[in-house]
C-alpha cells in the first residue's frame, strides 16, 4: 500500500502471514487468518472463527484494541457507496443485543466491495 493510500483511507489486502504474527496474542488453537485488510494503521481480519477489527491507537499506535466478533453475532451489514459530493463510502456491521452499529469508513474506490465480499462469505455460510 502506498502513503497516498493510506492517508486517504484506500483499503489494501495485506500479507496474512504477518497478520497472524501480530495475532499470536490473542489467537486460539487452530485459528487461522484467512484474510485481512489494512486501512490507514487499522485492520479488518478475518480468521476461520471470526471477525477482528484492530484500532492502533495514539501517536505511535502501541496501544491497540482488538475488537473480536464471532460471525454467528452479526446479523446483518450494509454499504453505503459514495456519492457525487459525498467522498467516503461506509461499512456498517450490527451485533446481536446492541442497537448501533460498528462503523468504517472508506474512501471513494470499490475497495469498500472487496471487504463486503469477504464479510458476506464469512457471515452468510
Amino acid at each position: 500500500m502506498g502513503l497516498f493510500d493510506g492517508l486517504m483511507g484506500n483499503v489494501s489486502e495485506v500479507d496474512i502471514k504477518a497478520v497472524e504474527k501480530e495475532l499470536e496474542v490473542i489467537a486460539v488453537q487452530n485459528e487461522r487468518v484467512e484474510k485481512a485488510y489494512k486501512l490507514i494503521r487499522d485492520l479488518i481480519v478475518f480468521t476461520n472463527t471470526r471477525l477482528i477489527l484492530i484500532d492502533k491507537q495514539g501517536m505511535t499506535g502501541k496501544k491497540v484494541e482488538y475488537h473480536s466478533i464471532p460471525y454467528k453475532s452479526i446479523t446483518h451489514f450494509s454499504v453505503e457507496t459514495a456519492g457525487t459530493f459525498d467522498m467516503d463510502a461506509e461499512l456498517k456491521i450490527w451485533i446481536s443485543s446492541t442497537t448501533n452499529p460498528i462503523s468504517k469508513q472508506f474512501k471513494k474506490d470499490n475497495s469498500i466491495f472487496d471487504v463486503q465480499k469477504a464479510l458476506a462469505t464469512y457471515v452468510l455460510n
